[in-house]
């Protein structure tokens, strides 16, 4: 049994607002549940409703900058830095800048779109 695996060929995740998804490893590339990587782009402008995830999640900022709310606080990610959303923490993710952001994600469990619970927009 191979012990590793190069992954050449991410798994583009579909999405209908401009937001780039690449998803390395996790339920929608390999079929697996333990944990999602993904590389992300952003655009200018972009936002996505408030969500209460079942997975802890761990973002990265490579370059540009991202707007969370976390509950009531706003915290402004730049390049660099990062943060993990426990899991049953109501969060809102946004680049409400002039400038793309561009970040790498893992979420643990996988990422699964039953498991992100979006409120409605």
């Amino acid at each position: 049994m191979k012990k590793y695996e190069v992954q050449t060929s991410p798994f583009i995740v579909p999405t209908n607002d401009g937001k780039l998804i690449e998803e390395h490893f996790g339920f929608a590339s390999k079929n697996h549940g333990d944990f999602s990587f993904a590389h992300m782009i952003a655009p200018a402008g972009w936002s996505e409703p408030f969500q209460t995830p079942e997975f802890d999640e761990i973002t990265f900022i490579i370059s540009g900058k991202k707007l969370i709310e976390v509950e009531d606080e706003k915290i402004l990610l730049e390049k660099n830095q990062s943060i993990i959303i426990k899991k049953g923490t109501r969060v809102r993710y946004s680049n409400p800048f002039e400038e793309k952001c561009e970040y790498v994600s893992v979420c643990i469990p996988a990422f699964t779109i039953d498991r992100v619970q979006r409120e409605n927009s």
